[in-house]
This record gives structure tokens, sequence and C-alpha cells, in this order.
């Protein structure tokens, strides 16, 4: 049986658990908002701790807040970012759309645990000193996604392009076939395969980094509206100077607030450009499902590492299960990017009003794409072998090979070799000594396949 406590807010009184470190307005956000079951992130949690602490900092700095007291609330906001009083933040993630109740619930679970009896210090007037919901949120918003995107996602993502490389370095020299539209081409090697993952990641790396310039520049100091009624004008810009010091990563403050609270452009953009890591992700999962398709039947090129067994009816069946893995991933951060995009129209006048909702998918969208890389580079693209008699055997017989040819014989009758090829199933080299001049050696230098994957014609 849960014990109660009776607290006050200025709607009057109600129950709440004895053992409850929060007050009377979370426990309103838990009778009203019964929705979903989930709750703000930890990256979350911990970003409105940082900057409850960063507040009390700066509104001692200038005078406005007793050293005791200050002192107080830093201790327990330290407590709330480090995660050991995260069970007491039991609100829903579809709640009001400022997430007054989740600052709400910061601050009374910091009153309660810096509260002694002879200090009590105030939710409202204490810990959110300076402050509004309408900066706070916003604010833990972009922490939260600056912190998480600098210490998880950019370096998963640099080391996905560190095992590409080193890959592509040892099958540099592999030729294997190309494909366009899901048909023979020309031959390329594994290394340039995997050099071009490694590359496209390093552009998405780029991407997010120039988003993230916007993204820390904060707006706390705005308060209600953007005019920074009820907080000390120098408020904004030493409060970032405080969570800069205090985080290692430097934030700034918002030239102009307005912007940071009736908007979430700056995060809504973010979001895209993890949609663009996902396509990415997508792109070399899927080509990593193609190359081990079969083994018999399929491409068959690679043989990806065997981690579970795939099917509870067929023996031996082996399947690619983390580019599976990846690519769901993938597509859940699509479709958090909808909602991120959606809920960033929806602010009218000096407010959005679906900033829990943008929270928690955009740093699902970071956790998610963080950990799904890791395995991506480690459990399939670190391990796989290639099947290099399949990769020879395949590249041996591509009538495509005929295009190096163009230059001499001429397209037609490059056509006509191509064709005669692939009807009777022979090599290129066969039905090009029936139809042409040339030379066995000469055109074998010109099809040498790892010649045909360095490009341009040589100068004579």
């Amino acid at each position: 049986m849960t014990e109660y406590r009776i607290e006050k807010d200025s709607m009057g009184e109600l129950k709440v658990p004895t053992d409850a470190l929060y007050g009377a307005q979370t426990q309103r956000a838990i009778n009203n908002f019964p929705i979903s079951g989930l709750t703000m992130p930890r990256e979350f949690i911990k970003a409105l701790g940082l900057i409850k602490a960063a507040a009390a900092e700066a509104n001692l700095t200038l005078g406005h807040m007793d050293e005791n007291v200050s002192h107080a609330v830093q201790q327990a906001a330290f407590k709330v970012q480090s995660g050991e009083v995260d069970h007491h933040f039991p609100i829903d993630v579809f709640q009001t759309g400022s997430g007054t109740s989740s600052n709400m619930n910061c601050n009374e679970v910091i009153s309660h645990l810096a509260s002694t009896d002879d200090l009590f210090i105030h939710p409202n007037d204490h810990v959110n000193m300076g402050q509004s919901s309408n900066d706070v949120i916003p604010t833990a918003i972009a922490v939260s996604c600056v912190l998480n995107v600098h210490e998880r996602l950019i370096p998963a993502l640099q080391d996905f392009v560190s095992v590409c490389r080193t890959k592509a370095s040892e099958l540099s020299g592999v030729v294997k076939t190309g494909r366009t539209h899901l048909m023979d081409a020309m031959p390329v090697t594994f290394g340039q395969e995997l050099n071009t993952w490694a590359s496209t990641i390093e552009t998405n790396i780029e991407r997010l980094q120039d988003a993230l310039k916007r993204v820390s520049q904060l707006p706390q100091g705005g308060t209600a509206v953007g005019t920074g009624i009820n907080a000390d004008a120098r408020f904004g810009i030493l409060f970032a100077e405080k969570l800069s010091a205090n985080t290692g990563v430097s934030f700034s403050s918002m030239p102009n607030k307005f912007d940071g609270i009736s908007a979430q452009d700056n995060v809504v953009e973010l979001s895209g450009q993890l949609k663009v890591v996902a396509t990415t992700l997508m792109k070399v999962a899927n080509d990593l499902r193609w190359m081990n398709s079969g083994p018999l039947a399929g491409i068959g090129e690679i043989e990806l590492p065997s981690l579970q067994p795939g099917s509870s009816i067929m023996p031996g069946k082996v399947n690619p299960v983390i580019p599976e893995a990846t690519a769901m991933v993938c597509a859940q951060v699509i479709g958090n990017d909808a909602t991120v995009t959606i809920a960033g129209q929806s602010g009218n006048f000096q407010l959005n009003v679906m900033l829990p909702v943008i929270a928690y998918n955009v740093l699902q969208s970071i956790h998610i794409l963080s950990t799904s890389t890791k395995q991506l580079a480690h459990s399939a693209i670190k391990g796989f072998k290639v099947n290099h008699e399949a990769v020879s055997e395949n590249v041996g017989k591509n009538p495509i090979l005929v295009t190096a040819l163009n230059a001499v014989i001429g397209y037609d009758l490059g056509a006509k070799i191509a064709k005669q090829a692939y009807k009777e199933k022979r090599s290129v080299l066969d039905v090009t000594l029936e139809n042409t001049d040339l030379s066995e050696q000469e055109i074998k230098a010109i099809l040498d396949p790892i010649k045909l994957t360095t490009g341009g014609i040589e100068e004579k």
C-alpha cells in the first residue's frame, strides 16, 4: 500500500506519495497525462540538472541569490544531472506542450533535495529564479542534443569511418562486379566501395557539426516570451558561460531569444541532418544485405559474421541481422524527423507547444543512430569475409567488360560482342578474339580487371 502526504500548490491540496521527491505540480501532471508510459529521456533530465546548476551559479554571481541557497541548489541539481534520481521524473512525454510539467518536476525535486530544517529552497523563487519553462525547455532540448551529438553520435560515426578505411585498405586490390540498376556494370574494388561509405559518413559529420553551431545558441534568459521579464539582462550570457565551463562544450546566448522560444528551427535542422545519416546508413545496410545474399542462389560476394540462428524451422540458415536492425533504426529516425518537422511548425505567436515530443524524438534518433552505427561497423563490416572465388568468376564472365574496348572497336561492335557473350555464356575475351583482329595479349591488357577500376584512357 502506497503511503501519501499532502502537498499544496496554487490550485489547492492533493496527495503525493510519501517517498516522492516531487511535489503537487508534478503529481497533477501524473494524474492528467496517463497516456503512453513513455517518460522524458535520461539525456533530457541530465540537461535540466545542468541548466538549474548553471542558473543558480549565474544568479549568485549577479548578486540575486544568497551563497548558501545557490550552493544547495547546485548540489541538488548535480544529483539530477548524475541520474541518481531519475525515477522521480515520471511525467509522460505527451504532456503540456511547453514542457512546464517537466520543468516544475525538476524544480520540485531539486527543492526537496536541497531543503533542510534550517534552509527552505522554494521550487519557483529559488530553483526557477530568472527562468521560465518557456526558455528552460527549449534550452534543455538544445543542450541535450549538442552534448549527445558531441559525445556519442560523432564519435560513433568517426569509428565507423575508421573501420571502413581499414577494411578498404585490406581489400584495395580485390576487384568485384560493379552494379547499376542492380545490373552488372563495370568493375570496382571492394576498397572503392568501402571508402565511399566512409566518405559519405565523413560528409554527414560535417553536416552535423555545422548544424550544432546554431543549436548551441541558447534562448535561456528570454523567460516567458523572449523579452527577458524577471531575469537580469546579463543572465543569458553569464548562464551560457557557466554551462560551457561545467560541460566543456561551447554554448552561447542566442542574440534574439524570441527565436529560440517561438520556434525550434535549429533543432528541426539537426533532425534533418540525423535523417541524412539514417539515409546513408540504410544504403550501406542494404548494400551489405545484397552482397551477402545467398549463399548459393544470391550474389554471395561476402559472408557476414554468423551471429545467431536465422530460422525457427530451417536449420543452418543465418541471416544478416545487424544490417536488418540498422535498417529498422534508419526507418525509425526518418519517421522521427517527420514528427519533429510537424512539431516544429506547431508554434503560435511566442511559443512552440510541442517541445516534449521534439525532445523525445530527436534524442531517440541520436541514441539509436549512435548504437546501431557501432554495431554495423564492428559486427558486420569489420568481420565480413570475401568469397574470392565467386567474386573473381563473376568479374570474368561480366559481358559489360567490353565497355573498355569501346575506344578501340567502337560501341556497336562492343554491343554485339557483349550480347553474344551473354547469350552463349562465354567470356568477353573469347568472343572478342572471334570478332576482331586484336591479339589475346592486347585484349587481356585492355580487360585487366584492376586496370578497369582506375578510370580514364591512358595517354599515348
